[in-house]
C-alpha cells in the first residue's frame, strides 16, 4: 500500500509537522516521567525510604503537574498553543536533569514537584494543539498516535535503565537516568521553525474570544461536561499510576534481576504501544465513547488477572502485554474526546483542568497503594485501587455524549452537556 493509501499519507504538511512535534514531546515527556519508577528501588535502599514515602514522592510530582496542566491550558487560550508548548518542554527537561543532583528525599520531592509543572502542561497544550490542527476525519487517530509517544518514551527509559544499571555503578546510574532528561529541550528548536498556531484558535484570539472568566467551565451549562470529563481522566490516570509507579518494585520483590525486570517491562511497554495505536484507530471507527468503555473494561480485567492470579514467570511475562495494552489504550481517545467537548475559547482551560484534576486525584493512588500494601500486600493493593479506578472511568464515559466528527468551529458552550 502506498503512503497516500494510509491516513498518515493523507495529512498535509502542517498536520504532519504538528503530529511529529506533539508525538515527540509526549515521547520525551514519558521518558522523563517514567525514569522515577526505574530508579525507585535503588533510592529506597540508598535513602532508606518506605513504600509509603516512595508513593508520596510519585504523588508530589503528579499533584503539581495538575496545577501546571490547568495553568498551561489557560495560558494556551490566551497566548497561543505553540508558544506555551515550547515553554513546558524546556521546563520539564531542566528539572528532570536537575533531579540527578539531589541527595535526599526532600530535595528530590521539591525538584520533581517543579518538574511536574512542566510535564502536566505539555499534555494539556499538545493535545489541544494536535486536536485543533488535524481535520475531524483523522482527529482520533492523530491525537491517539500522539499519546503513543508515551510508550516509546517509556521504552527508551527502560533501555537506559537496563544498560546503565548493568554497566555503571548503581550510585551513578540512577543519577545518569535523570541527566538524560535534558534531551527534550532540543526539540524546542525544531518546533519553533516547523509548527504554527492553528487558524481556529488564532482567529478566536484575534476576534477577542478569550477566556476572561476563569470560572466559566465551572458554571452551567459547562459544569456538567467539566465534572464528567474530570471523572474520566481520574479513572484512567488513577488506575495507570497505581500500576506503573510500583510495577518495577513489584517485579523486583518477586526476585527478578535488573535485566529480567527490564525484559518484563519491555513486554508491558510493547503492549502499551500497541494499545495506544489500536485504540486511536478505534476512536475514529467506533466512536470516542465505545473505545473508552472497551479499554476501561479491558484494563479492569487485565489488572485483576495480573495481580490476583498466581501465574508462573512465563505466564506473568505473557500477561504483561495486555497489562500494557488496555491501560495505555484507555488514554488514546481521551484527547480528541475532550477537544470535542469544549468550545475553542475555553478548550485549553476546560481540557487542561479536566485532565489534570484527574491527574491530581489519581496522583493519590500511588500513595494509597504504598500505605495499604503493608496490610494487603503490594499486588492486592495495586489491583484493588486500579480496578476501582477503571470502573469509575467507564461509568463517567457513558454519561457523556458521543463527539466523533464534530466540527470544532461550531461547538457552542453547553454542547458537551
Amino acid at each position: 500500500m502506498s503512503a497516500r493509501g494510509i491516513w498518515l499519507g493523507k495529512l498535509d504538511a502542517e498536520e504532519r509537522n504538528t503530529l511529529l512535534a506533539t508525538f515527540s514531546g509526549w515521547m520525551l515527556d514519558g521518558m522523563d516521567v517514567m525514569v522515577y519508577s526505574f530508579v525507585l528501588p535503588e533510592l529506597m535502599v540508598l535513602w532508606h525510604i518506605s513504600r509509603g514515602q516512595a508513593g508520596w514522592l510519585g504523588t508530589s510530582a503528579l499533584l503539581l503537574s495538575s496545577v501546571g496542566g490547568w495553568g498551561a491550558g489557560l495560558a494556551a487560550d490566551r497566548w497561543g498553543r505553540v508558544r506555551i508548548l515550547q515553554i513546558t518542554i524546556v521546563w520539564f527537561a531542566f528539572f528532570t536533569f536537575l533531579s540527578g543532583f539531589t541527595s535526599s528525599m526532600t530535595q528530590l520531592a521539591v525538584v520533581r514537584g517543579l518538574q511536574g509543572l512542566g510535564f502536566g502542561g505539555e499534555w494539556a497544550v499538545g493535545s489541544v494543539l494536535i486536536g485543533e490542527r488535524v481535520r475531524s476525519e483523522f482527529r482520533g487517530r492523530a491525537v491517539g498516535t500522539t499519546q503513543a509517544g508515551w510508550a516509546v518514551g517509556w521504552g527508551v527509559a527502560a533501555l537506559f535503565y537496563t544498560l546503565l544499571f548493568r554497566f555503571v555503578p548503581a550510585y551513578y546510574a540512577w543519577r545518569a537516568m535523570f541527566w538524560i532528561g535534558i534531551l527534550p529541550a532540543l526539540l524546542v528548536f525544531w518546533i519553533q521553525r516547523h509548527v504554527h498556531e492553528p487558524e481556529l484558535s488564532q482567529r478566536m484570539r484575534e476576534q477577542g474570544f478569550q477566556a476572561d472568566d476563569l470560572l466559566r467551565i465551572f458554571r452551567p451549562p459547562l459544569l456538567h461536561t467539566t465534572a464528567l470529563a474530570s471523572l474520566v481522566a481520574l479513572g484512567a490516570q488513577g488506575g495507570y499510576y497505581a500500576v506503573t509507579t510500583f510495577l518495577p518494585l513489584y517485579l523486583n520483590l518477586r526476585g527478578l534481576s535488573v535485566t529480567s525486570t527490564g525484559w518484563y517491562l519491555l513486554v508491558v511497554i510493547a503492549g502499551s504501544l500497541a494499545g495506544y495505536l489500536t485504540s486511536a484507530h478505534l476512536a475514529d471507527r467506533i466512536g470516542r465513547r465505545g473505545a473508552l468503555v472497551l479499554f476501561a473494561g479491558g484494563s479492569f480485567a487485565a489488572i485483576a488477572l495480573y495481580m490476583f492470579v498466581p501465574f508462573g514467570n512465563f505466564g506473568r511475562l505473557a500477561m504483561g502485554f495486555p497489562l500494557g495494552f488496555f491501560p495505555s489504550g484507555a488514554f488514546s481517545p481521551m484527547g480528541s474526546f475532550f477537544t470535542e467537548l469544549f468550545p475553542t475559547a475555553l478548550r485549553g482551560s476546560g481540557q487542561g483542568f479536566s485532565y489534570n484534576f484527574g491527574r491530581a486525584v489519581g496522583a493519590l493512588f500511588p500513595t494509597l497503594v504504598g500505605y495499604f500494601s503493608a496490610r494487603l500486600g503490594l499486588g492486592w493493593a495495586i489491583g484493588l485501587f486500579a480496578a476501582s479506578a477503571y470502573a469509575l472511568m467507564g461509568g463517567a464515559v457513558l454519561a457523556l455524549p458521543e463527539t466523533r466528527n464534530r466540527n470544532l468551529a461550531e461547538i457552542a458552550i453547553g454542547d458537551g452537556g
